[in-house]
């Protein structure tokens, strides 16, 4: 089924909550939500296969869904939910956790994204105090010339690793990667509202949302843009955002009430027939 499922591994995640033994994950019957989403769940123009379901976060995606024509969701929550029920030690911040992980909006291999990171740097140097950690995407933090600004800032640079692309080189370690990272901190920021936010939020990290928001190149106008986004969520881009406003917003969004027990999800992703680990 579509390639974008094992995006960050979260196909390898998904198998073994379900119970699966080790090795590759098997292909999801559907199609997977990877990331936050503003529309209908899934990447601009993705070629649906009528009458197969699709497995979003939250009830709101599918709300927005049907009232674009489609059908076929199943509401199961965010990958990133699963992943803390594997590591339940792992769902709250460290107990030695300092400072702020800010993640830049960042492109992909399909588009780039236009903007000024030294805008950026001066809006983290504005509003944090602590230690700063910023994590960039792949394509960005081999860009030697964008990796340096943040470095030249004094902040520490890294990267969770590669998501995957077409069923190849996929991390399927780099949500755990990115948890074992965002723990080590007590702030989660970035200059567009996203998934990162909310995965930090999740564990009770508090959320920050400010800065040049940059732009993506040739960005499709169904999706809104950022004057969307400030416009439904204004309570979540301002730079310190309220604890209980952010967890209320991230248990909807992330889909908390929603989450499937091991052998529901093997039964909708049509793995019955996978050898259950014992």
């Amino acid at each position: 089924m579509h390639h974008a499922n094992h995006f960050y591994g979260h196909a390898h995640i998904m198998a073994r909550y379900a119970g699966l033994g080790g090795g590759e994950a098997p292909r999801i019957w559907g199609y997977l939500q990877h990331g936050w989403n503003i529309l209908d769940g899934f990447a601009y123009n993705t070629a649906f296969v009528d009458g197969m379901p699709k497995f979003v976060w939250s009830d709101t995606v599918r709300r927005r869904g049907w009232s674009m024509g489609l059908r076929n969701y199943d509401v199961i929550g965010a990958t990133w939910l699963y992943l803390l029920e594997l590591y339940p030690e792992l769902a709250k911040p460290a107990p030695d956790a300092a400072g702020t992980i800010f993640y830049p909006f960042h492109g992909w291999e399909g588009q780039n994204v236009l903007g000024d990171h030294g805008r950026i740097v001066a809006s983290i140097n504005e509003h944090e105090t602590g230690p700063i950690t910023v994590c960039l995407y792949w394509n960005e933090f081999e860009n030697p010339a964008i990796r340096q600004v943040y470095e030249d800032a004094g902040f520490r640079v890294i990267t969770h690793g590669y998501r995957g692309l077409h069923w190849r080189k996929t991390d399927e370690d780099f949500l755990l990667k990115q948890l074992r990272e965002v723990r080590k901190h007590t702030r989660v920021a970035s200059n567009r509202l996203s998934s990162a936010v909310l995965y930090g939020a999740s564990l009770g990290l508090q959320p920050g949302v400010y800065g040049d928001p940059m732009l993506l190149e040739n960005e499709h106008p169904s999706f809104g843009g950022q004057a969307r986004i400030r416009r439904l969520w204004p309570e979540m881009n301002q730079a310190y955002v309220p604890l209980e406003v952010a967890k209320a917003f991230t248990d909807v969004e992330l889909g908390v009430d929603h989450i499937a027990r091991p052998e529901e999800i093997r039964e909708m992703f049509r793995w019955n027939t996978a050898k259950v680990a014992s």
